[in-house]
């Protein structure tokens, strides 16, 4: 295995100096064609790489982009990463991954973490301890140090940075109108608290859907789930309560759950009590992720395009990086990303 070569060294080698070596490998014009050719063999030969945090001392840049996610497991944020990394390496920018898990200590670890010198600006979605405790001062501290920020799916006004979100209000409100046009009567809103920006939204839409259309909202058709819970591990809890939503209210005939394992434990428990979806229950759940395809019966979505979400949180970041605009003129920008409904067997 051959030794890992410096600049220092290459130069040694070829009796130049490490000016010259360094313009070479970046295939400055001010070098000869014959002198590029000699160094960039030799470094290849060597299996030169560049010390990136060497050169982000020197050039405070890395070519490096963070991602912060509350969640690894989740098929919306892994189809964010997928989008940002695309537009990332087209750019020359490489990527790191942070996990908070819903942590907001672990938020502030990995933030700091990074930005020390790791790489040049972050995207990221909130933890939902961070909403819960309303502690932003990691994101305002980073962004003071000149490294921007944009944040995707959960946002807060309160901090001045771009942002990517999903049209949460009018997907929550088409779903709701898809179940009255199919000619449900009681429709039960399965959510989370308030506190999560993209449950209070898609709250609203149901709401809003059911007054359009002069339907009484009822408070106990809405379920707000316990999300200090994990659920994805303990299921049977979530299960229950989901159970005991539709024996207390056994007129239930539509369900909307603002994400994919509420809708799917919903169609679960309504088979476990003998009912039929559609036939007996419809059911239409947020996030188009891959169980939705492939449950029995397929579940009816409201699709996010996480992808697309993820691409426009890089283009906003890597433009912003790229800019020569002063910060006492930036300007930010919300960028909102339309949804669709996607229509499969659980709604008629």
């Amino acid at each position: 295995m051959k030794r890992k070569i410096t600049l220092k060294q290459i130069a040694r080698e070829l009796d130049v100096s490490i000016s010259t070596v360094s313009k070479a490998l970046r295939n400055s014009a001010e070098i000869s064609d014959d002198t590029k050719q000699k160094i960039q063999a030799f470094a290849k030969l060597y299996n030169y790489r560049p010390n990136n945090i060497a050169l982000s001392l020197k050039n405070r840049r890395t070519n490096t982009i963070g991602i912060i996610i509350p969640e690894i497991v989740h098929h919306f944020f892994s189809e964010v990463i997928r989008g940002a990394e695309l537009v990332a390496n087209k750019r020359g920018y490489n990527v790191i991954i942070g996990l908070s898990n819903e942590s907001f200590s672990k938020e502030v670890i990995n933030m700091e973490m990074l930005a020390n010198g790791s790489i040049d600006g972050f995207i990221l979605s909130m933890s939902k301890e961070t909403l819960q405790q309303q502690d932003y001062h990691h994101f305002n501290e980073t962004m003071s140090q000149g490294m921007p920020v944009v944040m995707f799916d959960r946002v807060v006004s309160e901090i001045k940075c771009d942002k990517v979100i999903v049209d949460d209000f009018n997907g929550a409100k088409n779903a709701v109108e898809k179940l009255i046009e199919n000619k449900c009567k009681s429709i039960a809103l399965i959510s989370t608290p308030d506190y999560v920006s993209v449950g209070k939204l898609r709250t609203q839409g149901y709401l809003d859907a059911l007054n359009e259309n002069n339907i009484l909202a009822e408070s106990k058709l809405i379920l707000k789930i316990d999300d200090t819970v994990d659920y994805e591990v303990h299921l049977d809890a979530l299960e229950a309560e989901i159970e005991q939503l539709f024996k207390a209210n056994k007129k239930i005939d539509g369900v909307f759950a603002v994400n994919e394992l509420y809708a799917l434990t919903a169609m679960k428990v309504a088979r476990k009590l003998g009912l039929n979806v559609p036939n007996d229950v419809q059911v239409i759940g947020f996030t188009d992720g891959v169980l939705s395809k492939h449950a029995t019966p397929s579940l009816t979505t409201v699709s996010q395009h996480a992808q697309q979400m993820g691409e426009k949180a890089a283009q906003l970041l890597i433009d912003k990086l790229e800019s020569e605009v002063n910060s006492a003129d930036e300007e930010f920008h919300t960028v909102v990303i339309a949804t669709d409904l996607v229509e499969r067997e659980s709604t008629k």
